[in-house]
């Protein structure tokens, strides 16, 4: 009876093993798809901020990496199992596996190479794999678009607060620490004229609903009710200079000279008001009209808010309460609310639609200094603060915000717009974010050596009824900014 070899017996042992793998590999395969429809039923049982789309194309990436990870492995299993032929066939051979000179040679070498092709190949594959999925994250989020418009120089301090009028003709106004309050042409960006009647740093601006007077709050403990009469220039075509969100690339601080002129030249001006509202003792921080434009709300640092009468400049409340100073108000767009934010890491909700009951509701959610809150369209209040956060409430239950936006930076002066209910933020660190409703991140507005803020970024305003600047910010570096953001209804997808 012939006997079988050591040599033919382990290479038959190895060909059976191989077709054995072979056949595991296909039926692998042939459930691949079976797998993939679970995995997609799966994750459309789940709850998500992502949009459903974008979920089932990370799947697919996913997918795709762990088809390449399953080929590395099985050619590793491979590479495994001709080194145990190799190993049977020196050992029927009668030759030294371990210890001898054959261990530092032959076998050796090719092991050693063959894992480091194999560990070459795994990182070529992760780099390709996760570039692949990157690019492809960015191909469906990225898209929003940043035009930076027009830039509005001319102030000589720091700008506070800026605004949009309600009325035609729209303009922009801006409040400096430089004692002075502008008018600007949206899509010229000159100043149309400049207001000069406040002793002290204006705080900020806020325009009638119907008419063409402006509300003024000032450092020297008064707010100022005044007229005025505007003329648009004619526009000038606007260089396009779209710019994908996001761009980040930094420079040094320095104190440019964008605003050191001798300021805006034949620019008008007026230095008395039509009303002179006089209650504080300290700084009025904020001033905003109450819906009908018969009455203004004031937020002092002396740690109380007061209700004025437009035609008689009366007072006729005095809301008290807060433990610190005041830092924002905002009234309601539609109804007789007002939410007041302090020092003291709360705002306050005050109901004047009822004459004879005024209720008031402390809003706590905060851990250091609540710079703004303000009312969307809806049941909704958004608060930014110090602590880096901004929370959106709803006003039927306001034990706990229904979403948290963490940032990296204090949130200053923020805005939500109307039309497409995104939130503006305002940072410390010179970046402007912005977030839908749900507290998912849309975009950041660029931020340049060519473009974009050089100091703190105070205060953001949308503007619904300008097809050139629907966004305009401000900040320490003495300049306001407008801006074209173009959102796809693909980021606002709940």
């Amino acid at each position: 009876m012939p006997v079988e070899s050591g040599s033919s017996a382990s290479s038959r042992q190895a060909k059976q093993k191989r077709k054995s793998h072979s056949l595991s590999i296909r039926r692998t395969n042939s459930t691949e798809q079976e797998r993939t429809g679970l995995q997609r039923e799966m994750l459309e049982g789940q709850d998500s901020k992502l949009p459903l789309s974008l979920r089932s194309n990370l799947l697919d990436l996913f997918g795709q990496i762990e088809r390449e990870f399953e080929n590395l492995y099985i050619e590793n299993i491979e590479l495994r199992r001709e080194i145990e032929t190799l190993n049977d066939r020196l050992t029927a051979e009668g030759q030294p596996i371990d210890g001898g000179d054959l261990t530092k040679g032959a076998l050796k070498a090719k092991a050693s190479h063959s894992t480091s092709q194999l560990s070459q190949k795994l990182k070529t594959t992760y780099k390709a794999s996760t570039s692949k999925i990157v690019s492809s994250f960015k191909a469906t989020t990225s898209r929003a678009v940043c035009q930076l418009v027009k830039e509005y120089v001319g102030h000589r301090d720091g700008i506070w607060d800026l605004s949009v009028t309600r009325t035609q003709p729209v303009v922009l106004g801006t409040a400096s620490a430089d004692h002075s309050a502008m008018l600007w042409s949206i899509e010229t960006g000159k100043c149309l004229l400049k207001y000069l009647g406040h002793a002290g740093s204006v705080n900020s601006i806020k325009f009638h609903p119907t008419e063409q007077m402006a509300l003024t709050a000032s450092g020297d403990q008064t707010a100022h009710i005044w007229r005025y009469t505007v003329q648009l220039p004619t526009p000038q075509p606007v260089a396009d200079i779209s710019t994908p969100c996001d761009d980040d690339i930094d420079f040094s601080d320095k104190d440019e000279a964008d605003g050191d002129g001798d300021g805006p030249n034949e620019c008008p001006s007026i230095r008395v008001s039509s009303t002179t509202l006089r209650s504080h003792q300290g700084v009025v921080i904020a001033a905003d009209w109450l819906v009908g434009g018969k009455q203004v709300v004031t937020a002092s640092w002396d740690r109380a808010a007061n209700l004025y009468d437009v035609e008689t400049s009366e007072l006729v409340h005095s809301l008290t309460g807060h433990d610190q100073e005041l830092t924002h108000c905002c009234t309601h767009p539609t109804q007789r609310l007002v939410v007041t934010s302090s020092r003291d890491t709360t705002f306050r909700l005050w109901d004047f639609r009822d004459p004879s009951i005024h209720s008031v509701n402390v809003f706590q959610g905060h851990t250091d200094t609540v710079t703004s809150a303000v009312f969307t369209v809806g049941d909704n209040v958004v608060s930014g603060s110090d602590d880096r956060t901004v929370k959106v409430w709803d006003l039927k239950n306001m034990r706990s915000p229904i979403a948290t936006i963490r940032t990296d930076s204090a949130v200053n002066r923020i805005s939500v717009s109307v039309n497409q209910r995104i939130i503006a933020l305002p940072h410390d660190n010179r970046q402007v974010r912005l977030f839908d409703m749900s507290g998912v991140r849309l975009a950041r507005l660029p931020r340049s050596n060519r473009q974009g803020h050089r100091r703190m970024v105070c205060c953001s305003a949308w503007c619904e009824d300008n097809s050139s600047c629907n966004l305009f910010s401000c900040g320490f570096d003495r300049q306001a900014i407008g801006w074209n953001i173009n959102i796809p209804a693909l980021l606002q997808e709940k």
